[in-house]
């Protein structure tokens, strides 16, 4: 990541005041950077696969990390609790807020003996789960779609849907479906490397 980073780092005139103030801020947060280097190779170490320049919290995570496959350029904030009964499959650009509890595993409550149940929980690409949210076992949260905050998702949620409530329920559709966003460029350890998207000024100009 950090070589990466480095070779493509913005590159204002040199000793000019944009210069001087894009290495103050990357000599700012290198503490910072070199957290989520080291937290990535400590979960890559346990058998865990993380993609390029996905970020990850202070996760509170249980069981077989060969079961954690994320994807490129996501975003796992803090608290995050994640049980690895069975796999947890996070797609491209996914983002998880603080406080959210992925679920692979519970109990049988019709059994005698209160067996245990597994099943594999998977967010496609772009899917954005919200502050507290909780996913269990056996859901699917589609591509684009958006789990909102606190919300206890027992079903699986088609693309492009937003799902709200406990339990959570299907509340509208997307309109927007070509999207292209890399939430992590917006993470102040990475953007004082990258600079802010050009295609935030894009956008703006289009408004």
């Amino acid at each position: 990541m950090f070589f990466y980073l480095l070779k493509h780092r913005s590159k204002p005139k040199i000793f000019s005041f944009k210069w001087f103030k894009a290495w103050a801020k990357r000599i700012f947060h290198i503490r910072n950077l070199l957290r989520i280097i080291v937290k990535n190779s400590r979960l890559t170490n346990k058998g865990a696969e993380i993609g390029f320049l996905s970020v990850v919290g202070t996760t509170d995570i249980h069981g077989n990390l060969s079961k954690l496959k994320i994807g490129k350029e996501c975003f796992i904030g803090s608290n995050v609790h994640i049980a690895l009964h069975d796999n947890v499959t996070l797609g491209n650009n996914v983002v998880i807020n603080d406080g959210c509890k992925l679920l692979t595993g519970s109990h049988d409550i019709n059994c005698p003996n209160w067996s245990h149940v597994k099943a594999p929980i998977t967010i496609e690409d772009y899917a954005w789960i919200a502050t507290s949210a909780i996913i269990l076992p056996g859901v699917t949260i589609g591509r684009g779609a958006v789990v909102a905050a606190g919300a206890v998702v027992s079903k699986s949620i088609p693309p492009y849907h937003v799902a709200a409530g406990n339990p959570a329920r299907l509340v509208k559709e997307r309109e927007l479906k070509q999207l292209s966003h890399v939430t992590v460029h917006w993470l102040a350890p990475i953007e004082a490397w990258t600079g802010i998207p050009q295609r935030h000024f894009e956008s703006n100009k289009a408004l």
